[in-house]
């Protein structure tokens, strides 16, 4: 079963002007956010890179890397560069690993034949090599046998898949600590994983687009527009536990872009995102904790993320 805890957290937009960087770190510490997770896309910017600069310029937030795509990072490397940052900031680590997306995996000739055995050896390594073992038996992909990091951390940091498909999500209860669930989150889909995963205590930390407005009307305005990706073939399997799936998927196949997102009905966005009023988000917040989720991860959205951190704190659950 799902763990305990119950935590907030922010995620870094990918796009956010490097001037911000810092400085939305800091505010998201001191807003009260248990959590911030950085996210390394394709022609953006380096998770490790922004992970050791937030861990620099904060004191108390745990920082999540979701996630590095393992096959563009020999395994040897990426457990030096994470057993640094947990040697450096001991307990404030959580570092997601992923196949990455597809497209953007083939785009630089990355993507494995078979991305499940890859990952499977690459985070059976990476663990070993952390916790200061030998390197495991040659694989398939991953050859690292015999050898063992001269430095290691006190307290290995957390190894949480960033996958969806059921064969992933059942290897997170074999040789991961948690999972990370893209954006949309709901609880649906959140029950949905655990069932893939199975019945063992996990963290599973979600992704959902957040704003918070003075009326659900208002907060809807803002977000439509990101729900553009709610049409690309990568998220059905978000949307197939949903009681509406079928007529949400017709309406993406058939509608422009943007006639989907500005038409789809104002109860589905709510329950599909973290938006509307302060209480509403927090009763999405509550949801997802209900379901199983042990982080829920605001994605901020809007012209100004950075200013729109204290108004995404203000549904944080302890601001009763």
């Amino acid at each position: 079963m799902p763990s305990a805890t119950k935590n907030v957290g922010i995620m870094l937009p990918r796009d956010l002007p490097v001037s911000e960087i810092l400085g939305f770190a800091r505010s998201a510490e001191e807003a009260g956010f248990d959590e911030l997770w950085v996210v390394e896309d394709l022609g953006y910017r380096g998770g490790i890179a922004q992970a050791a600069s937030v861990l620099a310029v904060t004191s108390r937030v745990t920082v999540g890397v979701g996630i590095l795509p393992a096959a563009v990072r020999n395994v040897a490397f990426a457990a030096m560069e994470i057993a640094t940052l947990a040697q450096l900031y001991p307990g404030r680590l959580v570092v997601g690993i992923g196949h990455g997306m597809p497209g953007w995996l083939t785009s630089v000739g990355a993507w494995p034949q078979k991305p499940l055995t890859f990952l499977r050896e690459y985070v059976v390594a990476l663990r070993a090599l952390l916790e200061g073992a030998e390197g495991p038996k040659r694989g398939t992909y991953v050859d690292v046998e015999g050898l063992r990091l001269s430095e290691v951390p006190e307290i290995v940091p957390p190894l949480v898949l960033g996958v969806r498909g059921p064969k992933s999500l059942a290897a997170v209860g074999e040789i991961a600590d948690g999972v990370v669930l893209a954006e949309p989150a709901a609880p649906e889909y959140i029950a949905h994983a655990l069932a893939q995963i199975g019945d063992v205590e996990t963290r599973v930390i979600t992704y959902d687009l957040a704003v918070v407005a003075g009326t659900a009307d208002a907060a809807q305005a803002i977000l439509r527009p990101a729900l553009a990706v709610l049409a690309e073939t990568d998220w059905r399997p978000h949307l197939l536990p949903l009681p509406y799936a079928e007529e949400l998927l017709q309406r993406a196949a058939e509608l422009p872009v943007d006639t989907f997102t500005q038409t789809l009905p104002s109860e589905w966005v709510a329950e599909l995102t973290l938006s509307g009023t302060v209480d509403e988000v927090r009763a999405g917040i509550q949801r997802r904790h209900d379901a199983g989720a042990t982080t829920v991860v605001f994605i901020p959205v809007g012209e100004n993320p950075s200013a729109a951190i204290h108004a995404l704190a203000e549904a944080l659950p302890d601001r009763r």
